[in-house]
C-alpha cells in the first residue's frame, strides 16, 4: 500500500506533471517545426501569393471565383462523386470485412494481403490498371467495345479499388475481436439473427464503420491522379483543378480559393474523424481474433465466400492482371519489348533526358530517405501521442494528418517559391523529393505506432523512471523492444506510399531524376503505342516492388493487429 499511495502522489504531483508536459513539448519540437517549415510555409506562402497584390489584400477574391459556374461544378462533382465513391466502397467491402473477420479459409492471409496492395499503390498505378481494362483498347473494349474511360463510373469503380482495404482493415480488424457470444446471448432471449445483430453487433461496429467512411471520403474527396487519367476533361476534382489553374493556367489567384475551400473541408473531415475514433476508443469486449473465426457453416456462409472472392478477382485481380497484360502485348507479339524500350535514353519521344528504366532507382533512393525522415518525425509525433492530453495535443494529432487531404500539388508548387534562397535553398538539391514524400509518410507512422505505444503498461515506464533510468534511456529500454515490431511496419508503409506520392513529386522532381509515378504519367500524356506500352510496363513494375513491400508486412504483422491501416 505505501508504493501504491506514493505512486499517486509521484503522478498527480505538479513537479512531475511539468517534467511530463516538459517531456511532451520536446517530443512535439522536431515533428512541429517539420511541418511548419515544410507543410505550413508553402501551403501559407501560396495562399498568401494568391490573395495578395501591389494594392493589398483581395479576400474579395473568395467570392467571385466562387461564383464562377464552372468552379462551382468542380465543387459539386468533387463532393458528389467522393459520396458515391463512399458509398459504394462501404456496400462492396462491407461483406468482405465480415468473411475476413469470422471466416477461416485455406490463403486467407495471401488474400488479405491482395486485397491491400490497391491501397498503397500509386494513384497513377490505379488510373493506369484501369485504362489498360476500360479505356481505348481496353479489355472492354476490344472483347465487348466498351469504353469507361471519360466517364464517371471508371473513376467511382477505381476509387472502390483502391479503398476496399481501407473498410476491410478497419471494420473487419474490430469485428474478429467482438465476442460473438453477447450476439448469441441476445437470440437466446429470443431476438432473431438480424435483430440481434442489429440491436448489439451494429452498435459496437458503427464509430469503426463511421471511421472507415470517413478515410475513404478524404481519399476520394482529395482524389488527383485516378481522375487525371481517368476522367479525362470532362471531370475535374478540386485538386485537379488546383493543379491545372497553377500549372497550366498559372492562376495562382483562384489556385489559392481553391486550396483553401479545400482545406476547410478537410479540417472538417478531420475533426468528425477524430471524433469518431475517441468514440471508438470505449470499452469493449475484445477477444482473440483466433476465437471468433470458423470454417464457413451451410450454403448461406458458402455462398457469401464465394461472392467476396468473385468480388476480389472481379475488381481487384482483373485491373492488375490486365496491366500486366499489356505491359508484355508488345508489336510483333507478346514479349518484353516495352521493357527493353525502357533502357533507351530517348524513350517517350524525347520525354526523357535519362532512360525510363533509371526511375526505378531514382524512385528507390528517394523512398528510403523518406522513410528515414519519416520515421524520425512520425515516431516522435506518436511518442508525444501516446502520452494522452488535452486539446492541443488532439489538434496536434490533427494537423499529423492534414497532409493526406491537403492539396500535394499546393504543397509541391510552394516548395518551389519558398525553399528558393538561402538559408535553404533547396530547389536543386536531392533532399527536396523525399522531403515532400516524407509528409505523406509520417501520417502512416503515427497511425501504426500509437495503438501499439498506448497498449504499453504504462506502469514499466513508472518503474524504469523510479530506478533512475532518464526519458531518453526509458523509451530504449521499455517502448522500443515493445513497438519494434509495429516500427517494421510503419516503415513499410512510409516506403510504399513514399513510392508513389505523385501530386507534389511531380512539380519538383528534376527532369534528369524522375521518379516512376512521374514517368508513368508523361509516357501516358503522349500519344503512341510504345509511350502507352511503356507506361504499362513501368507501372507493372512498380504494382510488384508495392506488393512485395506489403507481403513483407503482412509477415510482420501481429495475428491481433487492429489498427486502422
Amino acid at each position: 500500500m505505501v508504493l501504491d499511495r506514493r505512486e499517486v502522489v509521484r503522478d498527480g504531483s505538479p513537479e512531475e506533471g511539468g517534467r511530463a508536459t516538459a517531456v511532451r513539448l520536446a517530443l512535439m519540437a522536431v515533428p512541429l517545426a517539420f511541418f511548419g517549415l515544410f507543410f505550413a510555409w508553402p501551403v501559407a506562402a501560396i495562399v498568401g501569393r494568391g490573395f495578395r497584390t501591389g494594392e493589398g489584400w483581395r479576400f474579395g477574391r473568395i467570392g467571385e471565383v466562387l461564383a464562377q459556374p464552372d468552379i462551382a461544378g468542380v465543387l459539386w462533382f468533387t463532393t458528389w462523386q467522393a459520396l458515391a465513391s463512399t458509398v459504394l466502397t462501404l456496400l462492396v467491402a462491407l461483406p468482405g470485412a465480415y468473411v475476413f473477420a469470422r471466416f477461416s479459409f485455406p490463403g486467407k492471409q495471401l488474400l488479405r494481403a491482395l486485397v491491400t496492395v490497391p491501397f498503397v499503390l500509386p494513384t497513377v498505378v490505379v488510373g493506369t490498371a484501369f485504362l489498360a481494362l476500360v479505356g481505348r483498347n481496353g479489355l472492354l473494349d476490344e472483347v465487348w467495345g466498351v469504353r469507361l474511360d471519360t466517364t464517371v463510373w471508371a473513376i467511382l469503380l477505381a476509387h472502390v479499388f483502391f479503398n476496399y482495404a481501407v473498410v476491410v482493415r478497419t471494420v473487419g480488424g474490430l469485428w474478429a475481436q467482438l465476442d460473438p457470444r453477447q450476439e448469441e446471448a441476445a437470440r437466446v432471449l429470443g431476438a432473431g439473427r438480424f435483430a440481434a445483430w442489429r440491436r448489439v453487433t451494429l452498435p459496437a461496429l458503427a464509430p469503426a464503420v463511421a471511421a472507415a467512411a470517413l478515410m475513404v471520403f478524404l481519399f476520394t474527396f482529395s482524389s488527383f491522379g485516378v481522375v487525371q487519367i481517368l476522367g479525362g476533361p470532362s471531370y475535374a476534382t478540386l485538386e485537379v483543378e488546383v493543379y491545372r489553374q497553377t500549372a497550366q493556367l498559372l492562376d495562382l489567384p483562384t489556385a489559392a480559393v481553391l486550396t483553401l475551400v479545400q482545406f476547410a473541408a478537410v479540417g472538417v473531415i478531420l475533426g468528425v474523424h477524430a471524433w469518431t475514433v475517441r468514440r471508438r476508443e470505449t470499452a469493449l469486449r475484445l477477444v482473440d481474433p483466433a476465437r471468433t473465426a470458423h470454417p464457413p457453416r451451410g450454403w448461406a456462409q458458402r455462398g457469401l465466400l464465394a461472392g467476396v472472392l468473385l468480388t476480389v478477382a472481379l475488381l481487384i485481380v482483373a485491373p492488375l492482371a490486365v496491366l500486366v497484360e499489356r505491359s508484355l502485348d508488345a508489336p510483333g507479339g507478346y514479349g518484353f519489348g516495352f521493357y527493353r524500350a525502357l533502357q533507351e535514353a530517348g524513350a517517350g519521344g524525347g520525354t526523357f533526358l535519362v532512360p525510363p528504366l533509371e526511375a526505378i532507382w531514382n524512385s528507390l533512393q528517394y523512398a528510403l530517405a523518406a522513410t528515414g525522415i519519416a520515421l524520425a518525425v512520425g515516431g516522435l509525433a506518436a511518442a508525444a501521442l501516446a502520452r494522452r492530453a488535452g486539446r492541443f495535443v488532439r489538434g496536434f494529432d490533427a494537423l499529423l494528418m492534414l497532409p493526406l487531404g491537403v492539396s500535394a500539388v499546393t504543397v509541391g508548387f510552394g516548395f518551389l517559391i519558398t525553399l528558393d534562397r538561402p538559408p535553404l535553398d533547396l530547389r536543386t538539391s536531392w533532399i527536396l523529393v523525399p522531403l515532400a514524400q516524407a509528409l505523406v509518410g509520417v501520417p502512416f507512422v503515427v497511425r501504426t505506432m500509437l495503438p501499439v505505444l498506448r497498449a504499453v503498461d504504462g506502469r514499466l515506464r513508472e518503474a524504469a523512471a523510479v530506478l533512475g533510468a532518464s526519458p531518453l534511456r526509458v523509451w530504449r529500454e521499455v517502448d522500443l523492444p515493445l513497438v519494434r515490431r509495429a516500427v517494421l511496419i510503419a516503415a513499410g508503409f512510409a516506403f510504399a506510399v513514399s513510392l508513389g506520392e505523385f501530386g507534389a513529386t511531380v512539380f519538383i522532381a528534376r527532369p534528369d531524376h524522375p521518379t516512376l509515378p512521374v514517368a508513368v504519367a508523361r509516357l501516358l500524356g503522349r500519344a503512341g503505342e510504345m509511350n502507352y506500352g511503356q507506361a504499362m510496363a513501368l507501372s507493372t513494375i512498380l504494382m510488384l516492388v508495392c506488393a512485395v513491400s506489403l507481403l513483407v508486412l503482412e509477415r510482420l504483422r501481429p495475428d491481433k493487429t487492429s489498427g486502422e491501416f
